[in-house]
């Protein structure tokens, strides 16, 4: 795995299509070896755009791609070469094995046969897959597939390795076993490349990010440089019996964001007191059933940036 001077650098990447339908709008991004960047934004940010442009299956409008010495947008196959992908889609395995199709993974990247066959058993172990080494894809959960996805694109990984949304459909357990095979494959020397919406999920694994929506690059920097503007804030949590709309909100309230049930309110740190006095009223009168006071998390951040909370495109924020 080429590692030392091997930065994935993007430079003000544009991709139009048609006319005026701007995907991308100049994102310039760097991308160390060694390190977890993630990707975030909401559905339709322009995310996939970007990683199809980078292991070259859509060509940019304008700018450039390099990963090391190597030009990306004059050579796509290269860019297919050194950049390991696991798509948002589960991987085609119905008529495999699960340990066939993760050595399967790593031979097809050019894998030397003895050290993929090994990586195998030790991705088998490390995720906790054991069990269904000999079972077919066919009659796979969608969690088990999704981590045999993982394993089959880590296998053999590239300079590169692009993750979409990893833990879709993963039980809680393997969430962390596969977060804990993410940071190896950055410590063995790999730039990852998080995609993901999943703003509570990706703080804990993160290394730096970028937040962007509607083709553009908002921010970018490490999860804690995100709440520098915040730490004289809070966030109070409410959930909402159902069925129930949003209470009144107090003066002291600056900014709010609803999912489903679940309302987040930031207050000024200063406001602790009576915030906690409002919400134990709303939970005696039945409008809420519980409420959480806690710092401000990069989930703030976003919904500060894009106006939409983490985990719903359709949130209602104030």
């Amino acid at each position: 795995m080429p590692t030392d001077d091997w930065c994935l650098i993007i430079t003000d990447l544009r991709k139009v299509y048609g006319r005026d339908v701007v995907a991308n709008d100049r994102i310039s991004l760097r991308v160390e070896p060694g390190e977890i960047y993630g990707l975030l934004g909401p559905n339709g940010a322009g995310k996939s755009t970007l990683v199809k442009q980078l292991i070259g299956l859509l060509k940019p409008t304008s700018g450039s791609i390099r990963l090391g010495p190597h030009d990306l947008v004059a050579a796509p196959a290269i860019a297919r070469q050194l950049c390991s992908y696991l798509p948002q889609a589960q991987m085609p395995i119905d008529s495999l094995r699960c340990g066939e199709a993760i050595e399967l993974g790593g031979l097809i990247r050019g894998g030397d046969t003895t050290r993929v066959r090994r990586r195998t058993l030790e991705l088998l172990e490390t995720l906790d897959l054991q069990e269904w080494r000999n079972v077919l894809g066919s009659r796979l959960s969608g969690g088990v597939r999704r981590l045999v996805g993982f394993a089959m694109v880590t296998a053999w990984p590239g300079a590169v390795v692009i993750l979409d949304e990893p833990t879709n459909d993963v039980d809680p357990l393997r969430r962390r076993l596969l977060w804990d095979e993410v940071r190896g494959l950055a410590d063995r020397g790999a730039a990852v490349l998080l995609v993901t919406h999943n703003v509570l999920e990706a703080e804990k694994a993160i290394d730096r990010l970028a937040i962007i929506d509607q083709g553009r690059l908002l921010a970018e920097g490490t999860p804690s440089s995100f709440k520098t503007d915040s730490h004289d804030q809070l966030r109070l949590q409410l959930m909402l019996r159902p069925g129930v709309a949003d209470p009144d909100m107090p003066a002291f309230v600056t900014r709010t964001a609803r999912t489903g049930h679940n309302l987040v309110a930031v207050i000024a740190e200063a406001d602790a007191g009576p915030a906690i006095a409002w919400a134990k009223t709303l939970v005696q009168a039945g409008t809420a059933e519980e409420y959480a006071l806690g710092a401000t998390t990069l989930e703030d951040a976003y919904i500060r940036l894009t106006g939409q909370a983490a985990l719903d495109g359709q949130a209602r924020v104030s």
